[in-house]
């Protein structure tokens, strides 16, 4: 049996994560004036393409964890800051978590997995290029896409760059490799805790993006894809894994 000293301890410590759970589950937002590029600094993509007025974004979900990918020129052209040196790839896969965990490719001790379970901690924006198909680059994830209005890019852009701490010069600050695929993580300004996990990060993404999913039953990833597949919202899966 557990000594009472330490249950006590122990339902205090999740009685303080619940307590700073109930500020919201969202990440916070800050308004689009302190999210914009800073004056002078233009990012241009070398793969910029005639415009069409719709977008193809996808929702990929494994069986715990969701993310994203957008086409790298629009996301650029609406004003998204990538880190020095990024390249200009097709598209990129974002996502969002427990820093612990990206840059450790896991939780790896039963104190770090209870402190991303119950306790706020670092976070980080994992950024991957993409050169191929997103189906070709993830076979082993379900996959959805949808077309988006062009000019939802800019509320998108803002959502993340407003996710990542940013250096001197008002660039992303890298602070690892990405768990797959040659990408970056950045370091963000937000903190992780549960119930805010990379599945309401991706909830966030969708609300730029016009969509309507309730982040309370987006915990999980099949929660978020169940409603992402909602008429309302619009997502169309085309690929279920392996």
């Amino acid at each position: 049996m557990l000594p009472s000293r330490f249950i006590a301890k122990l339902a205090g410590m999740i009685l303080a994560a619940l307590a700073t759970i109930s500020c919201g589950i969202r990440l916070p937002d800050t308004p689009p004036i302190m999210r914009t590029e800073p004056a002078g600094k233009i990012f241009v993509s070398k793969n910029h393409q005639a415009r069409d007025p719709d977008v193809l974004v996808w929702i990929v979900a494994e069986k715990l964890h969701t993310g994203m990918v957008f086409p790298y020129d629009w996301l650029i052209e609406s004003g998204f800051i990538p880190p020095v040196g990024f390249g200009s790839p097709k598209y990129v896969t974002l996502s969002w978590g427990d820093r612990t965990a990206y840059v450790e490719k896991g939780l790896h001790t039963p104190w770090k997995f209870f402190k991303a379970l119950f306790l706020p901690t670092p976070s980080v924006m994992e950024l991957i290029p993409v050169y191929y198909n997103v189906v070709d680059v993830c076979p082993h994830q379900r996959v959805l896409r949808k077309l988006v209005p062009r000019e939802r890019g800019k509320y998108l852009a803002d959502f993340l760059n407003d996710c990542s701490r940013m250096d001197a010069d008002g660039r992303p600050i890298v602070c690892g490799t990405s768990s797959w695929g040659g990408g970056l993580l950045l370091e963000s300004r937000h903190i992780y805790f549960v119930p805010r996990t990379c599945n309401v990060w991706t909830v966030q993404a969708t609300d730029a993006l016009g969509c309507s999913i309730n982040p309370w039953l987006a915990i999980s990833a099949d929660g978020l894809v169940k409603q992402a597949e909602k008429p309302n919202n619009g997502f169309e899966k085309v690929w279920s894994g392996d």
